[in-house]
């Protein structure tokens, strides 16, 4: 409800009762020549009536104001109604926007066609709202039986403009922005050391290493304080040390430590490894050199060896094979002697 309509009501009470103590001091000054006072007939009962029904007016009033609500983007949501129970039918609206009507009778549900719909489900006389996005701040109207409770969803976004770490003498700004109120709220932020800045944007133009920790942006609107967090951390700038310094922390397996006049070359790695690697490799490709030498001179070796082997046996005269069997032509002399004379 509006500032005027509170206003109204609290202070319409007042100017009875200031009315009232005009009326009496009217007629006390009017009577106070005659030595009697004289009010009008029933006026203490009126003017106890007429207080006493507008002080619960008031009452009523307070009991069916609003509620503010806060919700963070991307999560979830729970406006309460402010009543448990109800009778005949119970609706939500958004402004002048349906979101759901149930009727306790048959409880079967009415949804309206606004985007924020897809969203939105009841949990009891509550309204749950999922993924909640920037446009959905603003009035909520819950309808119960012949109730009307008008609340008000905040959404607040804590970010910074360069997401992930921070590094140290970079530029960053913080926002916190703050949707549904009007005005706009009182927007502060609250630094890891506890001091404040009253600043909706915080710039880190440079960012520091006492920036580094959880800030904290405050909403203050009504005389109610709303906050939400938001985790900064900071990479250390690396600095630039001199070779002496960084070769002391450099051990490597296998050999000695560097000296403290090594100067490092690339992959951090002193100029005596890149020279232990140059001669290493030279020894490899002078080893495998030397391999492919001997063994072209055992194949030369072995040839040299077949050939001579091979002419040696060449000069050897070549020896046949003698049969004791008697040849073809004794046996036809012996075959002649056998024959018989004519």
């Amino acid at each position: 409800m509006s500032s005027a309509f509170y206003l109204f009501f609290f202070l319409h009470p007042c100017s009875l009762v200031l009315d009232e103590v005009k009326h009496r001091r009217t007629i006390l000054t009017f009577n106070k020549g005659k030595k009697r006072t004289a009010f009008p007939p029933n006026s203490d009962a009126t003017f106890k009536m007429k207080t006493i029904v507008w002080f619960v007016l008031v009452l009523s009033a307070l009991s069916a104001a609003g509620k503010v609500f806060l919700g963070k983007l991307g999560q979830k949501a729970t406006i309460e109604c402010g009543v448990s129970t109800y009778t005949g039918s119970l609706s939500w609206h958004r402004g002048s926007e349906l979101i759901i009507r149930v009727i306790k009778k048959n409880g079967l549900p009415h949804k309206g066609k606004s985007e924020i719909v897809k969203r939105s489900s009841l949990k009891d006389t509550n309204l749950v709202i999922d993924d909640v996005k920037e446009g959905d701040a603003g009035q909520f109207t819950c309808k119960a039986g012949g109730t009307t409770q008008e609340h008000t969803l905040l959404v607040v976004s804590v970010s910074v403009s360069t997401p992930g770490e921070l590094q140290q003498g970079s530029k960053a700004t913080l926002k916190c922005q703050v949707k549904g109120l009007v005005p706009d709220p009182t927007v502060q932020w609250k630094k890891p050391d506890g001091s404040e800045t009253q600043k909706q944007n915080f710039d880190l133009d440079p960012v520091q290493l006492s920036h580094n920790g959880i800030w904290e942006c405050t909403i203050v609107h009504a005389g109610e304080t709303y906050n939400e967090t938001l985790n900064i951390k900071v990479k250390e700038l690396a600095t630039t040390t001199s070779p002496s310094k960084t070769s002391k922390n450099i051990t490597q397996p296998g050999g000695p430590p560097p000296k403290s006049n090594d100067v490092l070359g690339p992959l951090g790695l002193s100029w005596w490894m890149w020279v232990a690697v140059g001669v290493g490799g030279l020894v490899v490709v002078f080893l495998m050199v030397l391999v492919i030498a001997l063994c072209r001179r055992i194949k030369r070796r072995k040839r040299r060896l077949l050939k001579i082997r091979n002419a040696a046996q060449q000069l050897k005269p070549r020896q046949y094979c003698q049969c004791d069997q008697p040849t073809a032509a004794a046996k036809l002399q012996q075959g002649r002697r056998g024959e018989k004379p004519c």
